[in-house]
């Protein structure tokens, strides 16, 4: 009896959890039918917005950035994801603020061009980090944003606390981008500056005249250029966490950024071993290569061999020249367009490895054409017979120049203090994620802003911390009574 009954027992046990878990299977089917199905393709993906393009919003929008950077390769960095529609927090000093406010002041009392035009669609607020009080602030500032991005020199963000076990303890999704001088290795505690990554990348060694010391160029290409490269690898490190849910830390030496924007004279470095390089004019002028590539003054670096031709008015305007290819599908029409038909068809200029010793000459009679005709006569008569030539624009030129305000790459914009500047647009132009440039933020404006709609402070809290001295500039000691 006590077996049946123990039996009968099993059975009914058996019989509940089975109505249990079919109960549960039913439920989990219903949660999944609530999903709506309008919502993703085919492919999981969402379905294309109904929106016209252009109204549905930016690439980034809802991705939060917490900015620590300061002077150019981080603010470059930040600047591009805030165009692209993320909410970039700039944290600084109170009363201070980032250095480049001041320096290069053209405006008295009014914030420097250096910093109005790499710290565009942000929002600033001022924190002192070694106030106690900093502490819960930037905690809550952790939680809140997706990235934190900072540029300072090695071991600076670790002495303040923020170490990668902490960020990422606080919030598992944080990407910490961070741009630094050198990769690991003998240098990697050393301070790097723009010129000093130029030499370090292997730009300087390559750019300049053969019988001339190396150049730094005019372009930024280490801290721009790793800003560049910064924004591209938290893009990438965003689009991963989507598929991960956690974040990751993401490296960007101006070293290493400098070197990939030179990467086609370590490719010359590896073809020079198996002979002299024939594009590069020394060869056709036989003076022998070295062990490494040299200076190719404004030699083509594209196995097009090209120059820098004076044009008409070059005796007063610095600016009046053109570069010049002598591309091999157009020789003819160059042969042409500068009056030397006969070359066509003569056998020391005909074919290009025929020209390569005589490209000097070759040249001072092209010029002898572009001489007699402004740089934009020449690009004209040029473009017309598809001979690639670039006319050389000075800076005044490009600030004038209405297709590049047409499109933002060139933008005036009003500035409370300072009036109206000119700063440099998104240069990446995407058909549904159209840019707005503001202007820069002023020290500190959106502290109050930041601590109460971002970070959910109440009045009388904000009051409190800025009563703390948190957030405000440190008081200096009254002079003593005399």
């Amino acid at each position: 009896m006590a077996t049946r009954k123990k039996a009968k027992a099993k059975s009914a046990t058996k019989t509940k959890v089975k109505a249990k878990s079919k109960a549960a299977s039913k439920k989990v089917v219903k949660l999944k039918s609530k999903r709506p199905a309008a919502k993703a393709a085919g492919n999981g993906l969402p379905k294309p917005s109904s929106k016209p393009y252009g109204q549905a919003g930016k690439a980034l929008d809802g991705v939060k950035i917490l900015d620590f950077t300061h002077v150019q390769s981080g603010p470059t960095c930040t600047q591009l994801l805030a165009y692209m529609g993320a909410d970039c927090i700039k944290v600084e000093r109170p009363g201070v603020g980032d250095i480049t406010r001041g320096q290069l002041r053209d405006v008295k009392g009014a914030d420097s061009l250096y910093f109005t035009m790499l710290n565009g669609n942000k929002r600033s607020i001022t924190i002192d980090s070694k106030h106690p009080k900093s502490k819960e602030i930037l905690e809550r500032l952790i939680k809140h944003c997706d990235v934190l991005v900072e540029n300072f020199a090695p071991g600076a963000l670790d002495r303040m606390g923020l170490t990668w076990d902490y960020i990422h303890k606080t919030n598992p999704r944080m990407i910490v981008a961070s741009v630094k001088g050198f990769g690991p290795g003998p240098y990697e505690d050393c301070k790097v500056y723009e010129n000093v990554a130029q030499c370090t990348g292997g730009a300087a060694s390559t750019t300049g005249f053969r019988e001339g010391p190396p150049l730094v160029t005019g372009a930024q290409i280490g801290d721009s250029g790793t800003g560049l490269h910064l924004a591209f690898g938290i893009c990438a490190a965003l689009y991963q966490r989507n598929r991960t849910g956690r974040g990751q830390k993401v490296f960007a030496a101006m070293q290493d950024g400098v070197l990939n924007l030179a990467r086609v004279k370590l490719r010359d470095q590896q073809r020079l071993a198996h002979g002299p390089l024939t594009e590069f004019s020394q060869y056709g002028e036989g003076v022998p290569f070295g062990k490494a590539v040299p200076r190719a003054g404004n030699d083509s670096g594209g196995g097009q061999p090209g120059w820098i031709l004076k044009c008409k008015g070059w005796e007063t305007d610095p600016d009046a020249y053109i570069y010049f290819i002598t591309q091999a599908p157009v020789w003819e029409a160059i042969c042409d367009l500068i009056g030397k038909p006969e070359w066509k068809t003569d056998p020391d200029y005909a074919k290009p490895p025929a020209r390569l010793p005589r490209l000097k000459s070759i040249f001072a009679t092209i010029e002898e054409w572009t001489m007699t005709k402004t740089k934009f006569e020449v690009m004209d008569l040029c473009n017309a017979v598809d001979i690639p030539v670039g006319p050389i624009l000075s800076m005044k030129e490009i600030a004038e120049e209405k297709s590049l305000r047409d499109t933002g790459t060139v933008v005036e914009v009003d500035h409370p203090t300072r009036g109206k500047y000119l700063t440099v647009g998104n240069p990446v132009k995407m058909s549904d994620s159209p840019t707005e440039v503001t202007r820069s933020p002023l020290l500190g404006e959106h502290t109050e802003e930041i601590l109460t709609k971002v970070l959910g402070y109440s009045g009388k809290e904000v009051e409190e911390i800025k009563g703390s001295g948190a957030i405000t500039p440190p008081q200096k000691p009254e002079a003593a009574a005399a």
